[in-house]
């Protein structure tokens, strides 16, 4: 959805009219809530229905089979509303301006949903979960770290529990193992050597496509490779140079980088069709037969190869490790930070119940039987591993990721991985990269888990289609000269204001 910065503010100024209206008062431990708040599933044992207002998916969260599991093991029947697939943030303030009593409410974790989160509690719009998850949240404590507790900390208040996501490398260059093998050439681990392959590619057309051969393509809405992007420093957006944060345009390496891949378009080794290209027509040159080299995430593997096999049953994949540039850096991203984050309105009728409840969900056990299901039944285990049973383990958790309010950020990354059992070549991808390769191959997205950053949220968008933009042109063969008159706009389109801001915040996270 594209994000309509006047439309959000008006609607949030009527959000918190309406919340305000709503009123609120003291529960018995002390957090402001909602006006009727319930004591803990109330003195006569009674528990209340709970109302949750959810993201979008394709099936009922009423009657999906996770919603029975968490009724059974909590004791709380929830009437689950959600959001619409399109315009989401828009909905989600009309209602909160309705003051309409949801007890819970769950959106993604980006960086749009965090502003809002943000300026709901900024205008006393949630209830402040601290007092509460003291007293009714043991499980909550212990589930969620320190850090990602102190990152959805709003003025010193913690108003969200966050769903912390996967950190995991999720793309890098996917090469036809079957050309290099038609050649004799190794996979190349330099850019020097990367840069070799491509030219025995296009001089001796392993895949025979002629003149429509092509030794490597990319998506031109995205012109910073993976892989590559970090054998010149700059595996991530915003990179830690000597401690400071700085954006990839306003880095040593950024020029290096421009200097590399318009080499690689000048020479006809990158596809010529770069700049207009979408990911669907990239995929569709690899899938094709058409191209060697693409960077591709490891969730695509078995459609792309699919495709790619009908044509030729022959063709096989290996993922390229992280090339190493001329100065001997390297690195793939690996993402960092929330994927949802789970808020109490004020106008909440039952705000303790939510809290018992959500507690509840991640008792150790709990969380496992939503998350993946019971042993043997939805999955197996050896060693350690998690594998699915099919089909299900797709019919009944398929869709459990989208119940979770908050994590066990120790044991999920462990269970998710039956997801990537689904199919050997998708956990062949994801394997390579996340736990094949060295380590220090993986850097984190340093503001992943940073908190909401107004100047950054309010110009990373347009800067970034700005660098975006500007650096398909430079490796198309703009005028490198040019380089510091675009840094100067950048800078002064809000550029400055965004490194200073992020690195006031780096720097007090460090101390």
């Amino acid at each position: 959805m594209k994000f309509n910065q006047k439309k959000f503010v008006l609607l949030a100024l009527v959000g918190a009219i309406g919340l305000t209206v709503a009123g609120c008062g003291k529960s018995d431990s002390g957090a402001d809530v909602g006006t009727t708040s319930s004591p803990a599933a109330s003195s006569e044992g009674q528990k209340p229905t709970l109302r949750a207002l959810q993201v979008w998916q394709k099936d009922d969260y009423n009657t999906y089979p996770v919603a029975k599991v968490l009724e059974e093991k909590t004791g709380y029947k929830v009437q689950y509303d959600m959001l619409p697939q399109d315009n989401a943030l828009d909905k989600l303030n009309l209602l909160m301006a309705s003051g309409d009593a949801y007890d819970v409410i769950t959106t993604r974790g980006d960086s749009n949903n965090k502003a809002l989160f943000s300026d709901y509690a900024k205008r006393g719009a949630l209830v402040d979960l601290g007092p509460l998850i003291d007293k009714y949240g043991p499980n909550i404590k212990a589930s969620l770290s320190p850090e990602s507790i102190e990152a959805a900390k709003i003025d010193g208040k913690l108003y969200g529990i966050p769903t912390r996501a996967i950190s995991i490398v999720s793309a890098s260059l996917l090469v036809r193992q079957d050309w290099l093998d038609k050649l004799g050439l190794n996979v190349p681990t330099t850019t020097a050597e990367f840069e070799n392959m491509l030219k025995a590619f296009k001089e001796k057309d392993p895949g025979g496509n002629g003149v429509n051969n092509i030794p490597f393509t990319i998506d031109g809405s995205y012109p910073f490779v993976d892989s590559i992007s970090g054998a010149f420093g700059m595996p991530n957006g915003w990179n830690d140079v000597e401690g400071q944060l700085v954006p990839r345009v306003m880095d040593t390496g950024y020029k290096d980088y421009l200097a590399y891949m318009n080499g690689l378009f000048k020479t006809g080794l990158l596809d010529k069709e770069f700049p207009v290209n979408k990911d669907a027509n990239a995929k569709e040159k690899f899938a094709s037969g058409k191209a060697g080299v693409i960077p591709l995430n490891w969730s695509d593997i078995p459609g792309i190869m699919d495709a790619l096999n009908k044509n030729n049953s022959d063709a096989k994949w290996t993922y390229i490790p992280a090339l190493k540039g001329p100065s001997g850096k390297f690195g793939l991203s690996a993402n960092d930070g929330f994927a949802g984050i789970t808020y109490i309105p004020k106008a909440a009728k039952h705000p303790e119940d939510a809290i018992i409840w959500m507690n509840a969900k991640l008792d150790n056990d709990t969380f496992k039987l939503m998350t993946i299901g019971e042993e043997n039944k939805h999955y197996t285990v050896k060693d350690g591993a998690y594998a699915p049973i099919l089909p299900l383990f797709s019919d009944e958790r398929n869709q459990a990721f989208n119940y979770l309010t908050g994590t066990d950020e120790k044991n999920y990354p462990i269970y998710w991985q039956a997801r990537v059992r689904k199919d050997p070549r998708l956990f062949a991808g994801w394997e390579f990269l996340n736990a094949k390769l060295p380590t220090e191959t993986r850097y984190l997205d340093p503001l992943g888990i940073s908190p909401y950053l107004p100047e950054y949220s309010k110009n990373n968008q347009s800067l970034d289609s700005m660098v975006n933009d500007q650096t398909v042109k430079f490796i198309a063969g703009a005028d490198l000269t040019k380089l510091d008159d675009f840094i100067a706009k950048y800078k002064a389109a809000g550029g400055d204001a965004s490194i200073k801001e992020v690195n006031e915040w780096y720097a007090a996270k460090n101390k």
